[in-house]
């Protein structure tokens, strides 16, 4: 079976883009479009995820205030989190780093760095 990525994005376009990536090299995916309903498909498919990339900034809630909302709850604490983002900057890396991101990824992303980072925290599929 294949593992289970959570994939938080609100551009259709790298949604898109990452899940064939996500799909070529064995994985599956669930798809949230901002870091509300990704708390809601978290608790959906609690102790289904292998891991979970998301954007920063998104409408609704984003990626780092996503984050906090899922160790606060106690939801997310064994789930790797990958941000996948147009920001760089440091005070927004240490503050996902804090909240319990495990790595950071600047877009435009290259696919073979991507699926590196998604070997690593997720395993193979």
């Amino acid at each position: 079976m294949a593992k289970k990525i959570l994939l938080v994005e609100d551009s259709n376009t790298v949604r898109q883009q990452v899940g064939i990536l996500l799909s070529a090299a064995g994985y599956s995916t669930v798809e949230a479009d901002n870091g509300r309903d990704a708390v809601a498909a978290v608790t959906a498919h609690k102790g289904d995820l292998a891991m979970i990339i998301a954007d920063v900034n998104m409408p609704v809630m984003n990626g780092i205030d996503m984050l906090q909302s899922l160790r606060d709850k106690n939801l997310a604490s064994a789930i790797p989190v990958l941000m996948l983002t147009t920001e760089g900057q440091p005070e927004l890396i240490e503050k996902a780093r804090k909240a319990g991101a495990k790595g950071w990824i600047i877009k435009p992303f290259k696919p073979d760095l991507l699926l590196a980072a998604v070997r690593k925290l997720a395993g193979e599929p």
